[in-house]
């Protein structure tokens, strides 16, 4: 098979999609899309399918089954820009390869991230590591950007200084904060991509890089439309059971007593929610 052209990703190759405040995603590059997937599946099954219809049921089946390795033949990768503290959840997942910008070589732009009116939230009563979805007052909003935006400016006045007075820029850039913007070269496979996007996607991720995943997966989307398809099917929009669950789920349906108590009862009673409300 002919090197694999998808025209979609062709038309949006280095267009730069905006997030957040001041931050984008641009597909840089990518080889292979679905058909390079229904290829490599067919080495193993034979010559296979024929038809559009066919080859988004063999990709279908693949993913619903894990059988992973086809969708590691397709390979994307996007240029990004996004705040240091987002950046630092970006590389918990290991499994791509990437390029930042060096602050030791190069001297960092005056570029930091605030959130918006509508995202300042007070920490959650319930979850250790979000924010709540109650609504604060303009006033306290207002209040907490300009504090962000005074500690960010008397951060790089000091760190300009630092630079201009010849310290190294190594040393210089040690005390700008994690709203300063950074961006990266990343390159990840189709099938690490997708569970990279099964994680940031989820409401309990952070909301600034469940806006990256939104735009990734659209990018996504136009390099293998069947493989994303299938993967909102199975995978974003689908829920898993535990045996146990399994077991208090045919006691349910059976007319009989959930089995289940305490947090176990509580996590199976969110993913029956999560399931009615997808």
């Amino acid at each position: 098979m002919a090197h694999c052209i998808v025209t979609e990703a062709e038309e949006i190759l280095d267009k730069e999609y905006p997030v957040l405040d001041k931050g984008f995603v641009r597909l840089v590059d990518y080889f292979g899309g679905d058909a390079r997937i229904v290829q490599a599946a067919r080495v193993s099954y034979g010559a296979g399918t024929k038809t559009v219809r066919e080859d988004a049921g063999l990709i279908d089946y693949l993913l619903r089954h894990e059988h992973t390795s086809p969708f590691e033949q397709v390979v994307l990768t996007f240029h990004l820009k996004m705040p240091i503290f987002v950046a630092r959840q970006w590389v918990r997942h290991r499994t791509a390869r990437m390029n930042e910008i060096s602050g030791r070589y190069s001297v960092m732009r005056n570029e930091f991230y605030v959130p918006a009116e509508a995202d300042v939230a007070v920490q959650s009563s319930d979850n250790k590591q979000g924010r709540s979805d109650s609504v604060v007052s303009a006033e306290y909003a207002e209040k907490v950007r300009s504090l962000l935006e005074k500690g960010q400016d008397q951060a790089y006045a000091a760190y300009s200084e630092l630079v201009e007075s010849g310290l190294a820029r190594e040393i210089a850039r040690v005390n700008l904060p994690l709203s300063l913007y950074t961006e990266m070269y990343w390159q990840c496979d189709l099938h690490n991509l997708m569970h990279f996007l099964k994680l940031r996607l989820d409401p309990h991720a952070q909301k600034e890089i469940r806006v990256y995943a939104e735009v990734l997966l659209e990018l996504t989307r136009k390099v293998a439309p069947m493989a994303v398809q299938s993967f909102e099917n199975h995978t974003r929009n689908g829920v898993s059971f535990s045996g146990d669950e399994l077991d208090a789920l045919r006691a349910v349906l059976d007319g009989k007593a959930n089995p289940l108590t305490g947090k176990k009862l509580e996590r199976f009673t969110a993913k029956i929610e999560h399931g009615i409300q997808l």
